[in-house]
């Protein structure tokens, strides 16, 4: 009642004139900028624009993604393994048909994930998908959407420009007089699980959307080295060492590079302790050699005293790593270029900083030199030649290989 009196009364009732996109904008120029490289180049003045219109847009409009919906209708919920009001995210639209994805705060930077949880039952925490993007440009691997950390005010952002009447009914004002609004799902979305505003302003994390499947599908496909998802029982890699073996002989692993970009995001996920990929997705229109798709790493950073070995496993299974890669981590172990350092520099550029604590910072240096490790086991086992793929020398993707928009 109060949405609908607060519309009439700026008479917003009626629908919103069409607004033309504009060329420059730079949603449309993140996009237009995807390559078989990555989701933007080295030195990409449309990111930083992006990433500053992401911090200083008008909300448009608010609603919930389509995860949410999808658990209030027809959905396989076989599929989603913990629907739940404790990982509720927002999609949040801007003006120029920026559109980008609104994770809430739910866990302090100092507090670390208890040792008794699951993976799956992990929170997740927006100052990991900031970080996560960060340290994905340092890698050089750029394959995590741009992602800036920004204070949302809940009710002029969501509950006054949202037209959906279920999330407009999840909003309430606590005990402490602050707004809060919680998610709709088959179970634990109760007012207890519900995020808060202080007593309006909630820290979140906004991360830029792809293009749209009809524009650029993508391929969802399950992660070889997935976990078991229950409370018991263990996939085939946790049990056989001879697992990658396999996996070399099933196509598209046994050739070309798409084994080797899965070694990439294990390295990945090892730095950030990120035990949830399941899944990976990438663009169809690169063909199988194209990059992975590094999404969803709220479940990051979540233990800094606690290194997870087992995610390394595609490295220390099929003892295979890209050159590229291993230069920049070697690069990054040195005193001078510390992968802390670096890390913290660069978080330092986000409004919410800072985004880690310390001791997540100093982890990153511990983990690197574990990785650097179980690649010198690699070498000294099957011989330099076998483990270091070469890939210094591809040429550059010719300019028919960029993502085709038409409006």
């Amino acid at each position: 009642r109060r949405h609908k009196l607060y519309r009439e009364e700026l008479n917003l009732t009626s629908p919103a004139a069409l607004l033309p996109l504009r060329p420059e904008a730079s949603w449309l120029q993140f996009h237009l900028g995807i390559t078989r490289d990555g989701l933007y180049p080295r030195s990409s003045p449309a990111v930083n624009r992006l990433l500053r219109d992401m911090q200083d847009s008008t909300t448009i409009s608010a609603d919930y993604s389509q995860d949410e919906k999808a658990l209030l209708g027809a959905c396989d919920c076989s599929q989603i393994v913990k629907p739940s009001g404790v990982h509720l995210k927002l999609v949040l639209r801007f003006q120029d048909f920026g559109k980008a994805m609104f994770k809430p705060m739910r866990q302090k930077r100092e507090e670390e994930t208890p040792e008794d949880f699951f993976y799956f039952v992990d929170f997740q925490r927006h100052n990991a998908e900031i970080a996560a993007f960060h340290l994905d440009r340092i890698l050089d691997f750029r394959r995590v959407p741009p992602t800036v950390g920004r204070l949302i005010n809940v009710t002029k952002e969501i509950l006054e420009v949202t037209k959906n009447e279920v999330l407009q009914s999840v909003f309430f004002i606590s005990p402490a007089s602050n707004v809060c609004f919680f998610a709709k799902c088959p179970y634990m979305c109760k007012t207890e699980y519900a995020v808060c505003g202080n007593p309006h302003l909630l820290e979140g994390s906004l991360s830029a959307f792809l293009p749209s499947l009809n524009l650029a599908p993508r391929l969802s496909i399950p992660n070889p080295w997935i976990r078991s998802y229950s409370f018991d029982g263990k996939e085939e890699w946790e049990v056989n060492p001879l697992y990658c073996d396999t996996v070399r002989e099933i196509y598209p692993y046994s050739n070309g590079n798409r084994l080797l970009n899965i070694v990439d995001m294990a390295i990945f996920d090892f730095l950030i302790g990120n035990m949830d990929r399941h899944h990976y997705e990438m663009f169809t229109k690169f063909g199988d050699d194209g990059f992975l798709l590094h999404l969803d790493n709220a479940r990051g950073f979540g233990r800094h005293s606690h290194d997870e070995t087992s995610i390394l496993a595609p490295l220390s299974q099929c003892c295979i790593i890209k050159r590229t890669t291993l230069l920049r981590l070697q690069l990054l172990a040195e005193p001078e270029y510390r992968l802390s350092d670096v890390m913290r520099e660069s978080l330092l550029q986000d409004r919410l900083a800072p985004i880690l604590t310390e001791p997540h910072l100093l982890a990153l240096d511990r983990r690197l030199q574990l990785i650097l490790r179980a690649v010198r086991k690699c070498i000294d086992t099957y011989g330099e030649a076998k483990v270091v793929a070469n890939d210094t020398t591809q040429p550059q993707a010719p300019a028919s290989a960029r993502v085709k928009l038409s409006t």
